[in-house]
């Protein structure tokens, strides 16, 4: 799922005040899948969100779904270590990343909403209410298992 450059430059300009801040880019420290960081995974979820938004026109409203896709696992911890507080991460992230996105950015009830709701059907009272909701949950499992993928071929995958 490759962007067009229009496409690309589109993506940058929606999340231009998220991507250079300092919090944001503290998202490259944690490893969110194998070699893949929370700031590479997230982007990746973006770009293909806005793929399939425009490919299969959805009509999706793209800004509040890029945003929300970029701030999706914005939770600022690697997850990986061996720390009893992470033991229930894939339930309790969601929450964490929503809250921690609105503390450090101006986000409306929509964004926080797609963000509450990306780990459905892990958090079955969490259903995606919304298409840009569906696209963001989507998307977070298609990079997931490429992610997974790339990883184990040690080979990035392209879908």
């Amino acid at each position: 799922m490759k962007l067009r450059k229009e496409e690309e430059r589109y993506l940058r300009q929606v999340l231009n005040a998220y991507l250079t801040t300092p919090v944001a880019q503290k998202m490259k420290e944690f490893s969110q899948h194998g070699t893949t960081s929370t700031f590479d995974h997230c982007y990746a979820v973006c770009q293909t969100c806005l793929w399939i938004n425009r490919r299969i026109r959805l009509h999706a409203k793209e800004k509040v779904m890029l945003r929300a896709a970029f701030l999706h696992d914005f939770y600022l911890y690697d997850w990986h270590d061996p720390d009893s507080s992470h033991r229930w991460h894939g339930f309790t992230h969601a929450e964490l990343a929503s809250d921690n996105a609105k503390r450090y950015f101006s986000l409306g009830e929509s964004e926080r909403e797609i963000i509450r709701c990306h780990m459905w059907p892990l958090n079955i009272t969490r259903v995606p209410q919304s298409r840009e909701a569906w696209l963001v949950c989507l998307a977070d499992k298609i990079c997931c298992v490429r992610e997974f993928f790339q990883r184990k071929a040690g080979a990035y995958l392209c879908f």
